[in-house]
Formats: C-alpha cells, structure tokens, sequence
C-alpha cells in the first residue's frame, strides 16, 4: 500500500503555487520529442517510418502524443476553473491556437514554399493547392504546397504534423458540449461517460477487425485529453506516488506494445504525464521565458523537410542537429511576437463576456444559452 500514501494531486498543486515547473519542462520535452521522432519519417520516408513504428521501439514512440493530450486536458480543465461562461473558454482557446497557426501558415506558404517549389512561381501562385493551404488557419488540413518537397523521401507534405489539429480542436469542441449539458462540472457523471466512451471505442475496434496500428489513432487521444479533464475533478483524491508513477509507466509501455492495447493506455499515460507533471524542480529561466513548445510543434516538421530539401539525404541525428536550433529560434519568434501579444487580449474578451452575460440575464432563457460553466474547487 505504499504506492498509495503520499500527497493528492491537489495538495501538488497548492505546494507549487498551482503553476508546477514540470508542467513547463514536461511541454518542452514532449514537443522536442515530437521533432525528433519526425526525423524518422523526413530522412527515411513513409515504408521506413512504419517498419520502425511495427517494431520494438512503437511503445516508446506512441507515447508521446497522448501524453501530449493528457496534459493538455489537465491544463485546459484547470483553465475552465477560471471561466465564467464559454465565452471566455472558447475566446481563450481561439486566442492561443488560430494566430500563431495562421502566421505559421502564412510563413510556409509564401516564404517555404516559394523557395523550394518546383514550379515556376506564377505556377505556385496561380494553382489551387497553393489558395487551399491557407484553409489550415481554420482547422481544414491540407499538407501540400505545389511542387514544394515533391522529391523528398516523406514527399508531398509541409506540415505532416497537423494531422493531430482537428482532434486537438475535437476535444475542445467534445468539452465545450459537456460544459454546456453541466456533465464537465460533475465528475459522477463525467468519468462513468469517459470510461464508457472508452469501452465502447475498444468494443467497435474488436468488432471492426482493427489490427495494431501505426500510430495512436486520433479518437484516443481524445481520450487522453478527457482523462486529463478527469484527474483535474478528482485532483483532491488521486494519490500523487512515486510509486504508482513508475507503474503508470509500466503499464503505458505496456499497453502501447499490445495488440488493441492503445484503447487500454489512456488511464495510465494520463497518470504518468500528471505525476510528471507535478514535479517542481528549479525552473531554468533561459529555457521558460515563455510557453516554446507550440511553436516547436508548427515549425517543426516544415524546417525539417526544409532541411532535408536543401542539403539532400542525410542520417536522423543530423537533421535534428541542424532543424532543431532553427526550429526553436521560430518559436520564440512566436512567442514573443505572435502568442505572448494575442493573449493580451483576453481583458477585451472579458469584456465581452461580461457583455454577453448582462444581455443573457435580460433575455427569457438567456441562462440557458450562457450557463455559468465554472468547475467546482475542491
């Protein structure tokens, strides 16, 4: 029983000041990991990168992501804790994803792509892929640019990493409806349709036939990020252990490396990545002067076809020498440039839903259609 003894998560929280250190180191850490397992696909192309993905090193690799989606979860809820309505949940949410996607995109289709297209540049201008791309900023993924790294070994794609986008904006999408029904606020009700949802997910692939697969698919890390959700509401009864981290681990690796076992990781990877999460060492101000790992992500897998496009073939370990300093200058570029100023946006946003509250109280029923969405300290 000495795995369960120790601090609640809560108590975690309030020891840290509710701002863990190791949330800031564990968002860095995941993002650097995303870059780097991308130098498998761009060096190597798409049969390599499954080859590896089938072997011995898919658990290790197939964390990431849901780690990556647990924490957001984790930290989103606590975000939700300090909202009135959906007004500012949402605004927020819109305010921390759209402008540094949108400039990304920007920056790629007319800087990325008219330095490394194939085509003349009245060509790339003048095609439809090139006006399609700029549907990413709303969430419409489209990972061509004309002509742009057509002779690369993971050809065909500027921003492979956006795939996971349109379920990052699902989970939103997923909790502002539960918030909006009061089911995000009750967690006797919240984790029983979680724990639902995830047999049901698990049931449908067995039925399917779904054999392993390459790469965790997007509806579990969805669940991931609803299982962040969950440990944010029982924060004041989940054990914070040493112990139950290390078997958090264990079972993570496990189920990764298991056959269906994906539909099984959610539970543990979410522990894991909270565990890790409420470490508290010394923050190292040179490092977290500002939230990087976003930019990270954007920037990431287009500076590496960058790379691999201008210096030709070349082994994993160079190109994440070369991509990854450049890669990191972008992202504080939009931070400090882009992210840090569009949050400080948020006192109009607030005003706003103070607006929209005090129009709601006058209207029949405006309650209903603005609810108070506050989940409740514990």
């Amino acid at each position: 029983m000495k795995a369960l003894s120790g601090p609640t998560l809560a108590e975690r929280l309030t020891l840290a000041g509710n701002r863990p250190s190791g949330f800031d180191y564990l968002r860095l850490v995941l993002s650097t990991l995303v870059l780097a397992s991308h130098t498998i696909n761009v060096c190597y192309g798409r049969q390599f990168t499954l080859d590896v993905w089938a072997g011995p090193a898919r658990p290790f690799l197939a964390v990431i992501l849901p780690m990556f989606f647990a924490l957001s979860g984790f930290l989103v809820a606590g975000s939700v804790e300090r909202c009135r309505t959906l007004v500012s949940f949402a605004g927020l949410r819109v305010l921390r994803i759209v402008p540094a996607l949108a400039v990304e995109t920007v920056l790629s289709a007319l800087i990325i792509g008219t330095v490394f297209t194939d085509l003349p540049l009245q060509a790339y201008f003048a095609d439809a892929r090139f006006f399609s791309y700029f549907e990413n900023i709303i969430g419409h993924i489209h990972y061509v640019l004309p002509g742009v790294f057509d002779g690369n070994p993971w050809g065909n794609s500027v921003n492979n990493q956006l795939w996971t986008l349109p379920y990052e904006l699902m989970c939103y999408t997923v909790l502002t409806g539960l918030l909006f029904l009061g089911v995000a606020q009750r967690p006797r009700l919240f984790v029983p349709f979680l724990f639902l949802c995830n047999i049901g997910l698990l049931v449908a692939a067995v039925r399917k036939g779904i054999g392993p697969a390459a790469m965790v698919s997007g509806p579990i890390l969805v669940q991931c990020f609803l299982f962040g959700v969950a440990a944010f509401l029982y924060r004041a009864r989940i054990v914070w252990s040493h112990g139950l981290g290390a078997l958090a681990l264990v079972l993570t690796l496990a189920c990764l490396g298991a056959p269906l076992g994906d539909y099984l990781a959610p539970l543990p990877a979410t522990y894991l990545t909270v565990y890790l999460g409420l470490m508290h060492p010394h923050r190292i101000k040179v490092l977290f002067g500002g939230d990087y790992s976003y930019g990270i992500f954007l920037y990431g897998f287009p500076i590496q076809q960058a790379v691999v496009a201008a210096i030709g073939p070349h082994e994993w370990y160079l190109n994440l020498l070369i991509a990854y300093p450049i890669t990191l200058t972008l992202a504080v570029f939009s931070w400090r440039v882009v992210e840090k100023p569009a949050l400080q946006w948020k006192s109009r946003l607030l005003d706003l839903e103070s607006r929209v509250i005090g129009l709601a109280q006058r209207m029949p029923g405006g309650r209903i259609l603005c609810p108070p969405i506050g989940i409740p300290r514990r």
